[in-house]
């Protein structure tokens, strides 16, 4: 610990860091870029391998900037501020195929005719996140924490945030210590702070500021969504999603859909407007304010049933398919769901994944139980950090 390496970096690798070797072991170093030559301080020692963050860059990779942010290098919450943004999503872009025959045990010819890449979504990239959740020190300043730390780094502004957020009354006062602030700027420009508190083992929520419902507008239509529920954080995500994942299922008029870890409605609404009236959609969703949202944000779409539960354990009752739509959380859906799902027999799943390694490991079940990963997109829906989206298609093999 402590100890500063000489290393030539090699390549990227899944979580925001990028592989080097000293003396024979692997060492993860955070804040460079492949081809670089770095000195590192060593941040953790385990037994097969290193962590380290780079203190000096010897020789620049032809993709490094000068990081936007000054909290860059400290804050955890950015992996990739000191990288330009095509190189951002070259890197994502690899990768995301890296996961997939390393954890998905795809054929490499098989990802390599899938020809990822990592598409740009407008608006840059800075001033896009439209929620953020913040963590308050001892001191009661909120700010947002070191990497692998639950060291609390104070900040007056954060540049990925949209200058809406950035605008509501958080960082400029001080806070009950030790909570956490969830901060919301809607599409429709409602504004909601929401303070956490951990009272005798549990989560005590309480609005401190604005509105404790937003609406949000996709799809041509507006969205009811509690606060605290899950939406997606970039502006142009929700319906760049929509569309790629309809381009790629193609519903057809009459066809029975599931949507499942549906949140709020957004899928399901496209997916009705694909079907039509005489087609069926069926929301599953575990969170309760979600589900009823989700009841309102589609009680005029008389194709769309909502039922409330986990999914795994709703599936057997759903009857029969023709395509799925699923959008699980970052963990994934599960060998369990994606047994399931394939015994259905949809012509067609359609996954939506904000985690590639997630995807990747569901990706090998399908594998094994005779689908075929035909089509992935991925996007840049959180610029200057390690996440990116995928829209995955499976069909049955051949």
């Amino acid at each position: 610990m402590g100890d500063v390496l000489r290393l030539a970096v090699e390549r990227v690798a899944h979580g925001g860091h990028c592989v080097a070797r000293y003396e024979g072991r692997v060492v993860f170093v955070r804040h460079t870029l492949p081809g670089e030559r770095v000195d590192a301080r060593v941040t953790e020692v385990r037994s097969g391998f290193l962590r380290a963050d780079t203190v000096e860059v010897l020789t620049p990779a032809a993709g490094r900037v000068t990081p936007p942010c000054p909290y860059a290098g400290d804050c955890g919450g950015c992996d990739w501020q000191h990288a330009a943004p095509a190189t951002q999503r070259e890197l994502k872009a690899v990768t995301v195929a890296e996961l997939l025959t390393r954890l998905g045990r795809l054929d490499p010819a098989e990802v390599d005719a899938l020809g990822v890449t990592v598409e740009e979504l407008p608006g840059g990239p800075l001033d896009w996140r439209t929620r953020v959740r913040y963590a308050v020190a001892r001191d009661g300043r909120p700010g947002l924490r070191a990497h692998r730390s639950h060291r609390v780094v104070a900040v007056d502004a954060c540049p990925i945030a949209t200058p809406a957020v950035r605008e509501l009354p958080v960082t400029d006062r001080r806070w009950h210590p030790r909570t956490e602030l969830s901060v919301v700027s809607s599409s429709a420009g409602d504004p909601a702070v929401l303070e956490h508190r951990s009272v005798r083992g549990r989560t005590v929520t309480r609005r401190a500021y604005g509105v404790g419902e937003v609406v949000e507008r996709a799809v041509g239509r507006e969205f009811r969504v509690p606060a605290e529920a899950f939406w997606q954080v970039h502006p142009a995500a929700p319906d760049t999603l929509a569309d790629a994942a309809l381009d790629l299922l193609a519903p057809r008029p009459g066809e029975r859909c599931w949507d499942l870890y549906g949140g709020v409605g957004l899928f399901s609404a496209a997916l009705a407007a694909a079907v039509g009236p005489d087609g069926a959609v069926t929301l599953v969703e575990s969170g309760r304010s979600a589900v009823a949202a989700a009841a309102h944000n589609l009680g005029d779409l008389p194709a769309v049933r909502t039922v409330a539960g986990r999914v795994e354990r709703v599936l057997p009752t759903l009857g029969d398919v023709d395509v799925v739509l699923l959008d699980p959380p970052r963990s994934g859906a599960g060998r369990e769901v994606v047994t399931a799902l394939a015994g259905a027999a949809p012509r067609a799943i359609c996954y939506v994944a904000c985690d590639p390694a997630a995807l990747a490991r569901d990706a090998g079940t399908f594998a094994g139980l005779g689908w075929r990963l035909t089509t992935l997109r991925a996007f840049d829906a959180f610029p200057m950090t390690q996440h990116v989206e995928c829209v995955a298609l499976f069909t049955p093999a051949d």
